[in-house]
């Protein structure tokens, strides 16, 4: 693609902090060689395109993309001079392919500086030799570094995910080994106890009776009732007693194996009017193994039907032979996740789930929802851990009716999550690359923030409040810190002023639309937020100076100052209305959200 040709002026070009150092005659060869370009609103190049020119912004705005999973990911967005992209790796040849590792497109007409990717090479080359084998060595290093660290860091994910799926599939496995083992060894006593019976002289009837009894007698192990402990000891009693009364010394071993299985006294005076008298001890005792062999059947079920849900919880976790976008049981999701990460949880720490049964399947991408929560409760150990090592997290699932994209009705599912840990707004308001990403969990939970909205109505936040049963923060602690503090009134607000209206002013007459609303504390401009397509609460302070603005989103009262680049929790009373209104839709206004419109977000 390519741009309006426009005069180039060496003055100009060395005006840009890559070529201020350049002399003269460097100065006029890129204008000889390179090119000054004019590019309309849109695409300038594509992602994985041959890399065939370098460009160095002049004037205008960019924004820069990555290709993730089908989707395109802002990965920057810029209106400072002088910034570059495109063939940046030309000066290293053939020894990289050489294509376009991102997206650019520009939001408005933007001037570029636009060297052909061979001349870039040659000037590298010639004027910077030493810079040339210092990135070379640098770039090739630090590729190499990455991979191993790249692979070292998924093999230990690996590992711990597999530890706690292996932890969780040895219980049943070992459990199913002894049942079949210990069944083995009933099968073969049940065995010589019918052998016992069938050398006395029973009639056919007499036999016959005694099969019925242990046909009802396996049909009751299925059905019987769980039993408190006081009751199961009273009952256990009773058998022992009846078991000596009739000459059978062994009673207090059978009897709490016939009350597991729901057998009582009358279950007893059946078997002995069956059979003779003689033979009633070795009866019992064929009937116990009876019951023995059931319970372990039941037990062998029980531990093989659990390694069958392990197994689809991985597969549900995974999403790997599934389609990426497609319609999901939001419960199964949550419930893969945390069976996937009960390893890591340990005893100390209690989850309480709070699921709305009413919730349908809702369209959307599984395994990307699968890492959200997957931070969200490695964030919430962490934090639990940091406070002590033992608390609970709280989660749930509600759907909340909202408007969809273009105003047409819809739902979306909220699933909130807490824990008695620290408070995450910082993190999540600042982003992790204005921190530097570090390994406390809530900074990947700040990476998902920004990839959440990409998709339709996908949004991440946080929010501090006691969870139930526990002690409120005190308020000193809330105000400590980056994003917990309380602005008091200042100069650059004014309390008295309402907002201009309900939607984005500059939107509102050029036909566009928005994502949220911010409201100016100054003068009351209502504009879009820089999420939005135009920025234009960011240009109003760069217009006109003023330095405050407050969400104008339900819900939300937080503050932020452009001049000292800080959060506030809260602040002065504004005039109301405080938000646009309720039912208004986000992005907005309805008629006017063009279909795409989650893959053109910052």
């Amino acid at each position: 693609m390519s741009g309006q040709l426009m005069p180039c002026n060496p003055r100009e070009i060395s005006s840009l902090f890559l070529f201020e150092k350049l002399s003269p005659e460097q100065l006029g060869r890129l204008c000889s060689e390179g090119r000054v370009e004019l590019f309309e609103v849109g695409p300038v190049y594509t992602e994985g395109d041959p890399a065939t020119c370098f460009f160095v912004m002049l004037e205008g705005t960019v924004v820069l993309s990555r290709r993730v999973g089908g989707d395109d990911v802002e990965v920057s967005r810029t209106s400072q001079r002088g910034v570059y992209a495109g063939a940046m790796q030309a000066y290293l040849g053939d020894r990289v392919r050489q294509v376009y590792n991102n997206s650019m497109r520009v939001t408005e007409p933007t001037r570029f500086f636009v060297l052909p990717a061979d001349i870039f090479a040659d000037v590298m080359s010639e004027w910077f030799p030493m810079a040339v084998h210092l990135l070379e060595g640098l770039f090739f290093g630090s590729k190499n570094t990455q991979a191993a660290i790249g692979q070292r860091e998924r093999l230990l994910a690996l590992g711990s995910l597999s530890a706690g799926l292996t932890h969780e599939l040895n219980n049943p496995a070992a459990a199913a080994v002894r049942a079949t083992a210990t069944l083995r060894e009933r099968v073969a006593k049940m065995r010589h106890k019918l052998a016992l019976i069938a050398e006395a002289p029973f009639t056919r009837e007499v036999m016959a009776g005694l099969i019925e009894i242990q046909e009802r007698t396996a049909e009751r192990v299925a059905k019987a009732p769980a039993l408190g402990p006081l009751e199961a000891s009273d009952r256990e009693d009773m058998l022992t007693d009846w078991l000596e009364d009739h000459g059978i010394d062994y009673g207090w071993q059978v009897s709490p194996t016939f009350v597991q299985a729901g057998l009582d006294v009358d279950w007893l005076e059946q078997v002995a009017a069956a059979v003779h008298t003689d033979i009633l001890p070795n009866a019992v005792g064929w009937l116990n193994y009876t019951v023995e062999t059931e319970l372990l059947m039941n037990e062998i079920e029980d531990s093989t039907t659990r390694i069958s849900h392990l197994v689809d919880a991985a597969k549900q976790y995974s999403q790997l032979d599934r389609a990426p976008y497609r319609v999901v049981d939001v419960h199964e999701l949550l419930d893969s996740t945390l069976l996937m990460l009960s390893g890591k949880r340990g005893p100390g720490i209690k989850v309480v789930k709070e699921y709305d049964r009413s919730l349908p399947p809702v369209p959307a991408y599984p395994a990307e929802l699968n890492q959200v929560w997957t931070n969200l409760i490695d964030n919430a150990v962490s934090a639990i851990n940091g406070a002590g090592g033992r608390g609970h997290a709280d989660g749930a699932d509600r759907p909340r009716p909202r408007a969809g994209a273009g105003g047409v009705p819809g739902h979306r599912a909220r699933c909130p999550a807490g824990d008695q840990g620290p408070d995450l707004r910082p993190v999540l308001h600042h982003q992790a690359r204005r921190r530097g990403h570090g390994s406390r969990p809530g900074h990947l939970l700040a990476d998902r923030r920004q990839q959440a909205p990409r998709h339709p109505a996908g949004r991440v936040g946080a929010r501090r409040h006691p969870l139930p049963g526990t002690a409120p923060p005190d308020r000193r602690d809330a105000r400590r810190g980056s994003g917990g503090q309380r602005m008091s009134t200042v100069e650059g607000i004014d309390p008295s002023v309402p907002p201009s209206g309900t939607g984005c002013v500059e939107c509102d007459a050029a036909g566009g639309w928005w994502f949220h609303l911010r409201r100016c504390a100054q003068c009351g401009h209502v504009g879009c937020c820089d999420d939005s397509p135009a920025k234009h609460a960011t240009a109003h302070f760069r217009e006109t100076g003023h330095p405050v603005i407050q969400s104008y989103e339900p819900g939300e009262s937080w503050f932020w100052n452009f001049a000292t680049d800080e959060l506030y929790s809260s602040g002065p009373d504004l005039a109301p209305p405080r938000s646009h209104p309720a039912e208004q839709p986000a992005p907005g206004p309805v008629g006017r959200v063009p279909a795409n419109w989650a893959q053109t977000l910052r």
